[in-house]
């Protein structure tokens, strides 16, 4: 329950009271065109597919803070004071579960608003009673959960990870290779709840927390919310790669002061995130198919730790790119972003889109959601999407496809019916 939870939790208290605007929600703002260019059909996403009303959410939460929301939200530092006064009420009232903790997974915190259980499926199981707990006292019919915490230490997946049979022995073994965030999963998933992981933690990706979805018939998505730098990457990304000019070096470096760059000063932690943000170029530009063009860049990126900035971040990037005959250019860019700004409202989206998900029986990895993260699940021996604009067309078609409507294929055949 830090900055990107209590920001999106506030926000809807003020949406829902007519105090502010889903601004940067597909769910809430977005339209979809349907048929030809000429019919003039594009409704509302959310008048177009059942999604939930936002007026029906209800909140719940964990934290290694014992902190209510309103208390955390004004720790964060994310909101005015004018918004935080507007949702005090609302926010004090939502008091986190007690956490499940690992300080071997995120060194640089402390906090004793813990479980304590014989083991990790003792864990599990106590997480599973407060998802019970929460929808008995609040007369919920469905629940959605989507992880809003700290980046993980680095940790590749194992033979614990292989199989649904080896996790849960892993799990009453304490096994030391499952990270806390996969006992969420895995605690949600059994609870029929569907899951999405806003960071680059393990946490769901790896086989036997798919199988363990296709079981339950329940929708996964993740990984890690494509915000500030990743989403300028994957805008830039495709239009050099769509007018075929070369890369010699992309230099990203981020400045940022919340508890993610508390976290992620530590090199492990550190290296969770990396491996998600390097992989991004790889995958767009496809330098397999275009050695001469992307076969020899340098990426770097580069994270620091800096108090005073808060939640407000800074990403900086300096392209060096080259076009005809080899002539070299430069592309620089400064994005004063505000994190939690722009995570809260692909909450919103991920809570309702996954949730409808779960209604139309869909279970699984939800690839259609690749749009709202830097490292996309996917499917077993494909490659990630993404290039902003593909995992958009991607995303809208399903949602066309779920409504029986034609699919938009941008080939011009109307202009011959």
């Amino acid at each position: 329950m830090g900055a990107v939870a209590t920001t999106f939790m506030a926000g809807v208290d003020l949406i829902r009271r007519g105090v502010a605007q889903p601004v940067g929600s597909l769910t809430q703002l977005g339209t979809i065109r349907l048929g030809k260019r000429t019919d003039n059909r594009s409704p509302a996403l959310r008048d177009f597919v059942p999604l939930a009303d936002i007026e029906h959410l209800d909140f719940a939460a964990w934290d290694l803070f014992p902190d209510d929301g309103y208390t955390a939200a004004r720790k964060a530092g994310v909101l005015s004071a004018e918004h935080l006064e507007a949702s005090r009420e609302f926010l004090a009232a939502i008091k986190p579960f007690p956490a499940v903790f690992d300080p071997g997974y995120v060194k640089r915190l402390q906090g004793d608003h813990v479980k304590r259980a014989g083991s990790k499926m003792d864990l599990a199981l106590a997480l599973m009673d407060d998802i019970q707990r929460f929808k008995r006292e609040r007369a919920l019919d469905r629940c959605v959960a989507v992880w809003c915490g700290s980046t993980e230490t680095f940790r590749p997946p194992g033979a614990v990870h292989a199989s649904l049979q080896a996790f849960e022995e892993g799990l009453r073994r304490s096994d030391d290779d499952i990270a806390p965030s996969a006992i969420y999963a895995y605690a949600c998933l059994r609870s029929g709840v569907p899951y999405a992981n806003g960071a680059p933690n393990l946490s769901l990706d790896f086989p036997a927390m798919v199988e363990l979805a296709r079981r339950e018939g329940v929708p996964i998505a993740g990984k890690d919310f494509k915000t500030g730098q990743t989403w300028m990457k994957t805008i830039l990304a495709p239009g050099l790669k769509a007018r075929l000019l070369g890369l010699d070096g992309w230099y990203s470096t981020n400045i940022l002061g919340n508890r993610d760059g508390e976290v992620l000063d530590d090199p492990e932690a550190f290296k969770s995130k990396e491996v998600s943000k390097l992989g991004v170029l790889e995958h767009i530009l496809q330098p397999h198919l275009h050695p001469t063009l992307y076969g020899r860049y340098h990426h770097v990126v580069r994270i620091n730790y800096y108090p005073p900035r808060g939640d407000n971040k800074e990403g900086w990037d300096n392209i060096d790119l080259f076009g005809w005959l080899g002539y070299p250019m430069q592309i620089k860019i400064d994005f004063l972003c505000r994190d939690s700004i722009l995570a809260a409202p692909i909450v919103l989206d991920l809570c309702l889109f996954l949730d409808l998900a779960a209604r139309a029986g869909m279970s699984g990895v939800q690839e259609w959601l690749s749009f709202y993260f830097k490292s996309p699940m996917t499917a077993p021996g494909l490659y990630p999407e993404h290039d902003l604009f593909i995992q958009l067309m991607k995303l809208k078609n399903t949602l066309r496809w779920m409504r029986g409507e034609d699919l938009i294929t941008h080939l011009g055949l109307e202009y011959y019916d």
